[in-house]
């Protein structure tokens, strides 16, 4: 049986686009694989593929062949240790590449001065008096050779091994750029006759060669403290867990690691611990602060029998309670999982710059070269060989396409954990770049719109003498022994509202002779008096008559979509109590915020069209789907989609499923099922219709930033290149130094980089 498995994998050794390109092929034509997509920001590989042909070691080696590293991500409760190893990793390389800069850029301290001195004649003539021009190159050939062998050697490395791959990426334009540099000015060291016999001076450019690496490791410096701030969300992810637990062993309490935690297992907590896992709770009661989950700041009250999640802090009061979820089955570790996929995962829009930088470094090695023979023989003979080297390297390291493959992964892994900062949990990069074309919501009614319970909406009193106190305890009482849900949302809607009306709490009172009447209600005796709830059925068969009030009332709650449940006591109608599925406090204001954006708002639901329009009215919108069964949810967003729209469909339900795997992007509320959020494409964490407003809010951003980054990348290249080519020499005299070329190209990327920053600062 073929079995379909996804794994992350933390790829080393990626220095620009061309990199990601490389380790993404070598990774899909591994037999197998069915996906594979390399995120260059995050350094990661999410990959898809059937365990029955390929596993984890044949991904590793397919990599490592490639000329890369690769280290598998497990999400499992072992994840805070992986990601501690990891950033160990990360600080080491990070220590290692400053280091490099440092005593790069100390020595070109030093290599700079050495080399202006034809720039004072009588520094100059000092140098050649005293020790001799051809003993100051071979002083600056000493003080090169350092950067190139210590600092630059990682770029020559890679160069040759992209080289026996028959591939070329950003390091090879820097290898074959400063090399180049360095090859000439050596051959100008050890054998100047050759130039001289030619009538031409034996210039050395040992400064370009340092100062370009040096520069360079400027930039990547800069972009590697860039890079991690983008996955800050991550790192606030994983830094939620428990490390331990207290778990209870034969009535004691036992400190275990987390890893240690098992289903059914007991745990306690105490006031201001960290939860260490999913559970429900068995003894106790506590308000849980879950912001880290939905985004929502206050807390949420706890009760036995209530469900708790690992990561979320204990405010108040001790409980104990069972897991039910440990490891990589927790919400914590799934949404990590989540938001990680989405990071790792490739946009559309990317697709162009991939396709650019397939062929980018080849043509430009082509550029550089037609650069090259073109200054060779257009300039006089005895400046042409320099005049020509100096705009070959310009165009060689202007040209790495550093910031054309950072552009679209950093802003999406900025804006999915900004997502998840939210509790809008987004899936992929493909559904992030959709949403900011929905042109069309549907919402689901039942439990997205409304809160998919019932609540007593009206207590209406029919006779003027009758005390709605004494009404409701009655009601109360009699209904605790039903199982019906009109029956608890009377027991809940009554019992607060008897302490707050009497000042101190009335206890509910015994019923004898309880009888609940199928499809109409139900009655017993309370405090000695017959107590009858339940619809105008019930009434005819205990032959109490429907009065004219009565009559009317009812006629007005059903035309507001509400269930009228009539009261009687001792044979006497002495009141009405409506319960409906009530509108969500902030359905309305979130339904207007979307049409506000131009977007049309369709409401979906199995009720009947009565109540339907009544729902649809209170909240503002003019379609309504009603009546739909189940399996005919999805042809409805079919219906949306056949009129040109891009359609989102926001549910909660099993029976939202096909609507929204048929939806372009499908949105599940956080009260929903596993199934409903298995199907969609974004998770709302929170019931709030809000954070579909957040989402596409969020989603037009993002895809603002990443354009803005193209846009950056492809300028930067489309007017450096023929610059530093020399195009406009002729015209202007304008030449671009390689050292300039060196510190834009750095500079480029970090301003992407910083560009995209920017949406961890924006208010959705």
């Amino acid at each position: 049986m073929k079995t379909e498995q996804t794994a992350t994998l933390e790829i080393t050794g990626m220095s620009c686009a061309s990199c990601a390109a490389m380790v993404e092929d070598a990774l899909s034509t591994t037999p197998g694989v069915q996906r594979a997509a390399v995120n260059l920001a995050s350094e990661k590989a999410t990959v898809t593929f059937a365990t029955d042909h390929v596993n984890l070691d044949i991904l590793k080696k397919a990599v490592e062949d490639a000329g890369y590293g690769a280290h598998e991500i497990k999400h499992d409760q072992n994840r805070t240790s992986q990601a501690e190893a990891a950033e160990a990793r990360k600080t080491a390389e990070y220590a290692a590449l400053q280091r490099r800069f440092i005593v790069a850029t100390l020595l070109v301290a030093v290599i700079m001065p050495l080399s202006m001195t034809m720039l004072f004649p009588s520094v100059e003539h000092f140098f050649h008096e005293t020790i001799g021009m051809q003993a100051l190159n071979y002083i600056l050939l000493a003080l090169t050779l350092p950067v190139l062998l210590y600092s630059g050697r990682e770029y020559y490395v890679s160069a040759y091994n992209t080289f026996l791959h028959r591939a070329a990426n950003m390091d090879t334009l820097i290898a074959v750029g400063t090399g180049a540099a360095f090859a000439y000015s050596l051959v100008a060291t050890i054998a100047p006759s050759i130039f001289e016999e030619h009538g031409m001076r034996a210039e050395v450019y040992y400064d370009t060669t340092a100062t370009i690496i040096a520069l360079i490791l400027l930039g990547k410096v800069l972009e590697a403290r860039a890079k991690g701030q983008t996955s800050a969300a991550i790192k606030k992810l994983i830094g939620l867990q428990a490390k331990t637990a207290r778990v209870l062993v034969g009535g004691q309490e036992t400190d275990v690691p987390i890893e240690h935690v098992h289903t059914g297992d007991m745990v306690v907590v105490r006031p201001g611990e960290k939860i260490a896992t999913d559970g429900e709770v068995m003894e106790g009661a506590s308000s849980v602060d879950e912001s880290m989950l939905t985004g929502e700041s206050l807390p949420v009250e706890k009760a036995q029998g209530a469900t708790v999640f690992g990561g979320t802090v204990n405010k108040t009061g001790r409980f104990v309670f069972r897991a039910t979820k440990v490891g990589s089955e927790t919400a914590l570790a799934q949404i990590v999982r989540l938001v990680e996929e989405a990071q790792g995962s490739k946009a559309p829009i990317q697709r162009l710059a991939d396709t650019i930088s397939g062929v980018f470094v080849p043509t430009v090695v082509a550029i550089s070269i037609l650069t090259f023979v073109v200054w060779f023989n257009a300039m006089p003979a005895d400046t042409r060989l320099p005049f020509a080297l100096v705009n070959f390297v310009a165009v060689l390291i202007i040209a790495c396409p550093c910031a054309l493959g950072l552009a679209t992964p950093t802003a999406i892994m900025v804006g999915t954990g900004k997502g998840a900062e939210h509790g809008i949990l987004i899936r992929n990069a493909e559904s992030l770049e959709k949403a900011h074309q929905i042109s069309s919501v549907v919402l689901d009614k039942t439990g997205t719109i409304t809160k998919g319970e019932p609540s007593v909406t009206d207590v209406v009193p029919l006779v003027e003498a009758t005390r709605m106190v004494t009404v409701l305890r009655l009601a109360a009482s009699l209904e605790t022994n039903s199982e019906h849900p009109l029956a608890a949302a009377i027991v809940r809607y009554a019992t607060p509202l008897l302490q707050n009306l009497s000042g101190e709490k009335i206890s509910l009172l015994p019923v004898h002779h309880f009888t609940a009447v199928q499809g109409k209600g139900a009655k017993g005796i309370v405090d000695g008096k017959t107590v009858v709830i339940g619809n105008a059925k019930l009434l005819e068969a205990e032959q109490i008559s429907l009065t004219e009030a009565a009559a009317q009332t009812l006629e007005r709650l059903v035309a507001k979509a509400r269930t009228a449940m009539f009261v009687a006591i001792d044979g006497e109608l002495v009141a009405v109590i409506a319960v409906a599925d009530v509108v969500r406090a902030s359905s309305r204001e979130a339904i207007q915020a979307l049409q506000a954006r131009g977007i049309e708002v369709a409401m979906l639901t199995g009720d009947n069209r009565q109540t339907a329009e009544a729902i649809a009215a209170e909240v503002g919108i003019t379609r309504v789907f009603a009546e739909v069964l189940p399996h005919d949810k999805a042809n409805a967003v079919k219906q949306l989609q056949s009129e040109g729209n891009i359609v989102a469909m926001v549910g909660d339900g099993i029976n939202d499923a096909p609507a929204l795997a048929q939806a372009d992007v499908g949105i599940a509320i956080g009260a929903g099922t596993d199934i409903a959020m298995e199907a969609a494409s974004v998770t709302l964490m929170r019931s709030d219709l809000r954070d579909v407003v957040r989402a596409i809010d969020l989603s037009r951003r993002t895809m603002a930033n990443i354009k803005q980054n193209l846009f950056f990348a492809f300028v930067y290249n489309v007017l450096g290149i023929p610059l530093a080519a020399g195009l406009l020499f002729p015209f202007t005299g304008w030449l671009l130094s390689p050292m300039i070329a060196a510190a834009a190209m750095a500079m480029s990327s970090v301003s992407v980089l910083t560009n995209a920053l920017r949406l961890k600062t924006i208010k959705i």
